[in-house]
């Protein structure tokens, strides 16, 4: 018999590692050697699980899952990393195959996808949800970028500023500063102000760690 595959999963939501688990468990070639919650508990299980295959969450609570899996790559490059999560946008899907994944799945996918996509890594190959290649295929006009006032205001979100406090620090009325952030989400295909604000604070982190 052929060695199981082993899976490592970070998702900082209990209740969707319980259930992806319980998915996973029920494949008897999968075996899943570790549930972690955020950057430290993923860290410590890596070098102690021996995976095969990370299954990493892109939002965690205490980190960015895409700088995450590029760290971890950078410590154990034999580990395929693939990416699990909510968004299909092509912003995040770009980021996470230039940081080293080999896949990016969605959660609302069916199970036999998220399987295949394990066995497609595993094996060396690459695997993106029918949903995310369409989206990222889907044209190929070069998104416009943002202009350099843009720039400065999704940096202030990324640092907890208040449309108020934007608006105050850059000398623009906070009208103004909204539209802004109506463009900025419109450029970026981010749903919501929460997207908004969670793309701001990765950006943020990323930009500091350059």
């Amino acid at each position: 018999m052929t060695s199981p595959i082993r899976i490592l999963l970070v998702d900082d939501h209990p209740m969707v590692r319980e259930g992806l688990v319980a998915r996973l468990q029920a494949v008897p070639r999968f075996e899943v050697v570790g549930e972690a919650g955020g950057r430290v508990e993923a860290l410590a299980l890596l070098s102690t699980s021996a995976p095969d295959v990370v299954l990493m969450d892109v939002g965690l609570k205490d980190g960015n899952g895409i700088s995450l899996g590029a760290e971890m790559l950078a410590a154990q490059p034999a580990i395929k990393l693939l990416m699990f999560s909510m968004y299909d946008n092509p912003e995040y899907v770009q980021r996470a195959l230039t940081a080293g994944a080999r896949g990016y799945v969605l959660k609302d996918a069916p199970a036999q996808e998220i399987v295949t996509a394990i066995d497609a890594v595993a094996a060396g190959g690459t695997f993106l949800s029918a949903a995310v290649s369409g989206r990222l295929f889907r044209g190929q006009a070069p998104k416009p970028v943002l202009t350099p006032r843009e720039s400065e205001i999704l940096s202030a979100l990324g640092r907890g500023a208040s449309s108020k406090q934007i608006a105050r620090e850059l000398d623009l009325s906070v009208r103004t500063v909204e539209a802004h952030r109506q463009s900025i989400k419109r450029k970026l295909e981010l749903d919501g102000q929460a997207e908004l604000i969670r793309y701001a604070v990765e950006h943020a982190r990323e930009a500091g760690a350059a």
